[in-house]
């Protein structure tokens, strides 16, 4: 068998091809260079915009989610609030029929007969219960006898010549009004002074709602 020939230490050695591209490359020259970094330090700021912008956008995206779900929540609370306000509207008859037989009815007239007493007793023992139903669901009474009109609260049908009361002070409440946490579930029904003439306010008032 033939031997295999042993490498001559003086014969050039091969060497790596990547090492050749290596040695072979030639360095950007300082133009090139430059023009390297610019486009890199665009690509940079490109990309920094971008991700503002996307931030923004998700921001916004946020802020507006957080602001439809406050209204959702809003709208839910006052659907459960306000559910009741037709039947309550429809109810305030009731406590105004109870009330007018209470008034209907004079002191004298309940001591001399025990039994319109207890009858009295048992219509103001249903008013209270009523009453308190209301105030369990933030029915309020608007009894505003003495203070100063509100078209907010008040219905006022008539004016009175009240000398000694200023002008658009309630007078006379001819029906009480009633609110729903505080939103007016119905006027109250008044009468307010006309006032003197020759006071600042005149002789006429505002009435209008």
């Amino acid at each position: 068998m033939n031997a295999e020939p042993t490498p001559n230490a003086d014969s050039p050695t091969p060497q790596d091809p990547s090492l050749q591209a290596v040695e072979t490359a030639i360095p950007p020259t300082p133009t090139e260079a430059a023009d390297l970094a610019a486009a890199q330090t665009a690509r940079i700021a490109e990309l920094e915009a971008d991700v503002a912008r996307f931030k923004d956008q998700a921001l916004r995206a946020l802020a507006e989610a957080e602001n439809t779900r406050r209204r959702a929540q809003r709208e839910i609370e006052d659907n459960t609030k306000y559910a009741i306000a037709n039947l309550a509207r429809d109810v305030l008859g009731v406590a105004d029929n109870l009330r007018r037989a209470l008034d209907s009815l004079t002191a004298e007239a309940r001591g001399a007969d025990e039994r319109l007493e207890k009858f009295a007793q048992g219509v103001e023992l249903t008013e209270r219960e009523l009453l308190a139903a209301f105030e369990r669901y933030a029915i309020a009474r608007v009894d505003p006898l003495g203070q100063p009109f509100d078209h907010n609260l008040h219905q006022a049908i008539m004016q009175l010549d009240v000398p000694d009361k200023p002008a658009g002070t309630v007078v006379q409440v001819l029906q009480p009004g009633y609110t729903i946490h505080g939103r007016l579930l119905r006027p109250a029904l008044v009468a307010v002074a006309k006032g003197n003439a020759a006071g600042p306010a005149g002789n006429k008032v505002n009435t209008t709602a």
